[in-house]
């Protein structure tokens, strides 16, 4: 019998993650002990604590504990760092976010009513408002400890456990909405089932590769690669299969039917988390995936992953000039996005890797800000999506509507936003590395989705206002997210260099 050997875990380079869930199992308890009208009160600060205490851990402690920790399943290297700063950095700006109950007067009844009659109209309307949905932190937490482990996998098997546990998480936040909207339960059913397919492509594809490598360590598939007989063997096509499974989670064309389905049906402030902080975890992964274990087959998966990448921002810019509502509007340019994001796995390269960390870091901060906004257009109480409710907005709420126009002027990547610089990081590099044909095709979708993105800008300021659409007077939390999320897009298009400079010292894998 062979001796059992312990495997030794480097805490200190794991502590961010260990603290956020942490914080995730007591906001479970919170939500099992104590009472539901001072649950709010409580599961706030745990969460900001939390998220803030994990970041101060990365910043003060991980990055002096790199190294392969767990007998290869954990890498904590710059890539890992990064991807978990910008994860924990948006965490925090998409909680204060969700944190907002713009139905305060509903809210405010429930608690001083202390909940005494169950059952009773008042609480059915705090229900009704999402006055008690208090649940979002804690699953909050769980999907961000999902999204920080799913880039430092360093085996296919501990990457498949971060998958899930950071989707699971999401598919019951798509549906938080559920009372007051019938879109909501369908699109955390239709998000389910389609993500148990995804899930299921990407086991079946590390069977496949352990079929052929004998390992799910990425590290040894990496060196395994090299004896293993191209196409005749099961690498190939498992390689495939674990790269449905990723292109699911980033929206990708032929794998992004869920996309507009969802972002519309759920809370715009979980959109906005969900939209910015998948991408960046399971970008993460894919980078890991295809840099660390699968590099010496490049010839067999980079013409695939170019071809999606080419779909992915033809279909995505082409289908968001027929949206009429703004929630789908951003659903498919955030799926051009994501082809414009593929560059960097494609280009295979240093540079390309900073490139596509920053356009994570620039693209996740105006799509959270822009979700928060969007919460604030209401009328009769729902969230006023439909494009005509739009109209007139420049002049009924100025601020929201200015700074609305400047987060699309960043996604259409115009200069002097966070979105112009974005793409240039990421576009150059793809060129430098004979991606030249996709950079022409990124310019040209970029130039469609802008005409998309210049129209609602029209909209807003030279169209008569709508009766009943108002924007509601939200808390300093939501104040705090626009104004932080602005000031950011605004000083990663003037000011870019340190961001980019930490990519680039940040954009080694080890293996």
């Amino acid at each position: 019998m062979g001796e059992f050997v312990a495997t030794k875990i480097n805490y200190a380079a794991v502590l961010p993650m260990l603290i956020v869930f942490a914080a995730a199992m007591i906001g479970v308890l919170v939500e099992a002990f104590v009472p539901r009208a001072s649950r709010y009160v409580a599961q706030l600060p745990l969460t900001l604590i939390g998220l803030a205490g994990a970041l101060a851990a990365l910043l003060l402690n991980s990055r002096d504990n790199q190294g392969i920790t767990a007998a290869g399943a954990v890498v904590v290297d710059g890539p890992t760092l990064m991807f978990q700063g910008i994860v924990l950095a948006l965490s925090i700006l998409a909680v204060l976010v969700m944190a907002e109950r713009l139905d305060r007067e509903g809210a405010d009844a429930f608690t001083q009513s202390g909940a005494s009659v169950p059952g009773s109209p008042l609480e059915a309307q705090a229900e009704r408002l999402g006055a008690t949905t208090t649940e979002v932190f804690p699953l909050t937490l769980f999907a961000v400890g999902g999204m920080m482990l799913f880039p430092a996998s360093g085996n296919l098997l501990t990457m498949f456990v971060a998958l899930e546990v950071l989707s699971l998480p999401l598919y019951i936040m798509t549906g938080l909405a559920r009372r007051r909207r019938l879109l909501s339960q369908e699109a955390a059913l239709k998000y389910f089932l389609l993500g148990a397919f995804s899930s299921a492509f990407f086991i079946f594809g590390a069977a496949l590769i352990y079929g052929a490598t004998t390992s799910t360590d990425l590290s040894v598939i990496a060196k395994a690669v090299g004896q293993v007989t191209g196409l005749d063997s099961l690498l190939v096509p498992g390689i495939l299969l674990v790269a449905v499974g990723l292109l699911f989670k980033v929206g990708a064309v032929p794998f992004h039917s869920w996309t507009p389905d969802v972002y519309q049906g759920a809370p715009s402030p979980v959109t906005g988390f969900m939209a910015a902080c998948t991408k960046i975890a399971a970008f993460g992964a894919m980078a890991r995936v295809f840099y660390v274990g699968f590099e010496a087959l490049r010839w067999n998966w980079q013409p695939v992953l170019a071809v999606v990448a080419a779909l992915t921002m033809v279909v995505g810019a082409v289908l968001s000039i027929t949206q009429k509502d703004v929630k789908r509007l951003l659903a498919y340019s955030s799926i051009t996005h994501a082809g414009f994001l593929l560059l960097g796995i494609v280009a295979m390269d240093r540079t390309s890797i900073a490139g596509l960390m920053f356009y994570l870091a620039a693209y996740g901060i105006s799509t959270i800000t822009a979700f928060a906004l969007i919460a604030l257009v209401r009328q009769s109480g729902a969230e006023a999506t439909h494009l005509s409710q739009w109209a007139g907005l420049g002049r009924t709420s100025p601020v929201v509507a200015a700074v609305f126009a400047f987060m699309m002027l960043s996604f259409a990547g115009i200069p002097l936003t966070s979105g112009f610089t974005a793409k240039f990081a990421l576009f150059a590099p793809a060129v430098a590395h004979g991606g030249v044909w996709l950079v022409v095709l990124a310019m040209l979708a970029s130039a469609v989705t802008a005409f998309v993105y210049v129209r609602v800008i029209v909209l807003m300021y030279f169209s008569d206002p709508i009766d009943g659409v108002s924007v509601v007077n939200p808390s300093y939390l939501t104040y705090a997210a626009v104004a932080v999320g602005a000031a950011l897009t605004l000083m990663l298009g003037v000011l870019p260099s340190p961001l980019l400079d930490a990519a680039k010292s940040a954009s080694i894998f080890l293996r």
